[in-house]
């Protein structure tokens, strides 16, 4: 039995990794000696193996013999693979210049560490990514406003847990730990809190026992934040002392929202301006205060201004780097940094040229790399330029991203060079031109900085299938054909693991025995240290914002597709469509593949209030299409009363494994074909995936092939 670290989503629980006598993993098991995850571990977790060991798992590099899409496949060596890899990125860097590669990503995973590096230190500025939609752009946010992304301060190593928990955005007992915390902990945090305030559409499993579930609109959740705000100033419930020493910009913030009252935020939100009042004050009073959120804001052409309006709501409430607040980790200080996607030394922006950082593809100041959507859509039309060739890593765009139509003909027709690295073929390795078989969590060693982080984790190496090699090591050995030495000095992966434990004085060996290392528990470090401003305080105004030309106080906008926006719409789309909301046997795409997943969730599903379904004479299960003025996909039909009415939530990522190679059923059920690429948060580029409309219909008799196994 071994202790390990789980990467089957963010939230990296302890688990501990059962082998039999010939070493085979046989059986996976929450690890309840964990700090972190005290014994957690869901679906994903427990059938890992099930991944480790599949039969279509990719093994050795595979060479595309005849037409993108036409599923010939050849096995060859890695060397051949590395070979073809570096002369065609050297051919096309002579003869176009380096931002004509692209290097792509998924969500966060461990690649992330040498993805953005790679790019920068290549020479391009595309770096792409779903940043813009997840996560980042609350991080960028909080730089500006701090100068550091604040963390929920709830495993009680102070002593002191919150008295006050906010959920916003995030069903974290059903989804992956974004902050490297999962639903056990909050879970623990929420029962022992005194009072609870859930913001979420729907009545997710955090609301069972909270004393406020403010059940907003969707896409209009800076405006509840302005109203709150607007509470907390207005009955001088905010934290005179941290607001009078520590925060600049306060007079021009306490001007700004006198029109932000609770009845204005009420009209825009739904939320009855009482409540809205109650649960402000509440979390204003009732300190200390936290804040666990995720995905739900970031996916608005608000989303930037409403992550300002947090970060400001958690200030005036005194919440920031106290116990049982929102913290800044002080991490092991005998390691060096390793989180490339928000660390720019890391990330090597510094061998980013200027010159080179104005040709990325992004419309959009503080869009994090290239724009997807944009970027996409240069590949097609060329507009400003067209790039040449992509490695795509960890990631699945024709499904996680718009428009998979565009991405797969960017990647299909116009691309010369496309490389994939996964675990399986996909829709889109299927169009690519060479695909590199990935290896596992299971069969790496590694340095688990557990995020932004108040602990490191061991993972070890515990299985070899094939020819699978981990990413990063990959990308080393790439980086070296390349003469890219001066941003990547080591010699391979074991090297750079030594470089990082340099400090500390230990091997790998050593550190693997720990298993485990903690940084200080180190509280209001801006009393000495200040923030990392232009002003040296957390700005309610923002100096940075207003020099770029940008508003420098939250300002909420409506989206552009909405009752509100288009009420011509409504008769033929009346419902509200979201999408992006998490699975637990799933993440994203991953896990369709896995007969023990797919039988916990077997089909696409369409949730609908029981109200609505039955006014269509809809029923549970029934296939159903989803249509909006962009296209149309089919589900089954769930009636869940947990959803407000008028709203309605289709799944994501759904792809069918079972079916023929190339498309693998990628447009059938794929709720990002629903969207368009013309309305975007224009100071982050983030897309409005949570508030179109949306009309839902049965599939006629003669027309109802279901898109389900």
């Amino acid at each position: 039995m071994t202790r390990s670290s789980c990467r089957g989503c963010h939230g990296v629980c302890q688990l501990l990794v059962h082998q039999d006598e010939t070493g085979k993993i046989v059986r996976i098991t929450g690890d309840k000696d964990s700090p972190t995850s005290k014994g957690y571990i869901c679906p994903k977790g427990a059938r890992a193996a099930d991944t480790l060991y599949h039969p279509d798992r990719i093994t050795r590099p595979l060479l595309r013999e005849k037409g993108r899409g036409e599923g010939a496949w050849r096995a060859i060596e890695w060397d051949e693979a590395l070979d073809l890899m570096e002369s065609h990125f050297k051919r096309i860097i002579n003869e176009h210049g380096p931002e004509y590669i692209a290097i792509a990503q998924g969500t966060g995973r461990p690649y992330t560490e040498f993805t953005p590096r790679f790019c920068n230190a290549l020479g391009s500025p595309n770096h792409v990514s779903p940043a813009h939609n997840c996560y980042v752009p609350r991080n960028i946010c909080a730089g500006i406003t701090m100068g550091w992304f604040p963390q929920p301060d709830i495993y009680g190593r102070s002593g002191v847990m919150p008295r006050c928990v906010m959920v916003f955005g995030s069903n974290i007992m059903e989804s992956g730990g974004e902050g490297g915390y999962c639903g056990k902990m909050v879970t623990q945090a929420l029962k022992e809190a005194e009072k609870t305030i859930i913001i979420d559409p729907r009545r997710i499993k955090a609301c069972e026992g909270s004393d406020f579930h403010l059940a907003l609109r969707p896409g209009s959740e800076c405006a509840l934040m302005l109203g709150m705000i607007h509470v907390v100033i207005a009955h001088e419930a905010y934290d005179k002392d941290f607001v009078g020493n520590y925060c600049s910009g306060f007079k021009e913030l306490q001007a700004h929202v006198q029109q932000f009252t609770p009845q204005w935020a009420q009209e825009i939100t739904g939320v009855p301006a009482e409540m809205i009042e109650q649960a402000a004050l509440t979390f204003a009073r009732t300190g200390p205060s936290t804040l666990i959120w995720g995905n739900g804001i970031d996916e608005s052409v608000c989303a930037f201004q409403t992550a300002r309006a947090v970060y400001l709501l958690l200030a005036l409430c005194g919440s920031i780097d106290v116990p049982g607040g929102m913290v800044r980790w002080v991490p092991p200080a005998n390691l060096r940094p390793k989180s490339g996607m928000v660390d720019h030394a890391v990330q090597g922006a510094q061998f980013l040229p200027p010159e080179q950082r104005e040709k990325c593809i992004s419309p959009f100041p503080l869009c994090p790399g290239a724009h997807p959507p944009s970027f996409w859509q240069a590949c097609v039309d060329g507009k400003p330029y067209k790039p040449k060739a992509i490695w795509l890593i960890g990631t699945n765009p024709i499904l996680t991203h718009t428009r998979g139509d565009i991405v797969r003909s960017a990647l299909r027709d116009h691309m010369e060079f496309t490389v994939t690295s996964d675990f399986f073929m996909t829709p889109t390795a299927a169009v690519s031109d060479l695909v590199l078989p990935t290896a596992h969590w299971l069969e790496q060693d590694d340095i688990v900085y557990f995020h932004k982080i108040w602990c490191v984790l061991s993972r070890k190496k515990l299985a070899q299938i094939g020819e699978t090699r981990d990413d990063r090591a990959v990308m080393l050995e790439m980086a070296h054909r390349l003469g890219l030495d001066e941003a990547f000095p080591w010699k391979d992966w074991d090297d750079y693991m030594a470089w990082i434990l340099e400090p500390s004085g230990m091997t790998f060996s050593e550190f693997a025995e720990k298993d485990i290392l903690f940084g200080d528990m180190q509280y209001r470090k801006y009393e000495k240290q200040g923030f990392q401003t232009p002003s040296g305080k957390l700005e309610l105004y923002s100096n940075v914002m207003a020099k770029m030309g940008l508003e420098p106080m939250p300002v909420y906008t409506e989206p552009p597709i909405s009752p509100v926006s288009t009420p011509e719409l409504l008769e033929e789309f009346p419902f509200i469509l979201m999408t992006g909301c998490k699975l637990k046997p799933f993440f994203h795409t991953e896990g369709r593949n896995i007969p023990a997943l797919r039988k916990l969730h077997p089909n696409p599903m369409v949730d609908m209030n029981p109200e609505d379904a039955e006014a269509l004479g809809l029923e549970e299960g029934q296939l159903v299409q989803v249509r909006t003025p962009y296209g149309t996909q089919r589900f089954l039909l769930h009636p869940d009363e947990r959803l407000q009415k008028g709203v309605v939530h289709a799944e994501h990522a759904w792809w069918f494994p079972e079916q023929e190679e190339p498309e693998f059923g990628c447009f059938t059920s794929n709720a990002n074909m629903l969207f368009g690429h013309e309305h975007f948060d224009t100071i982050s580029g983030a897309q409005p995936l949570k508030s179109g409309l949306c009309a839902v219909q049965a599939v006629s008799e003669a027309d109802a092939t279901a898109p389900v196994s």
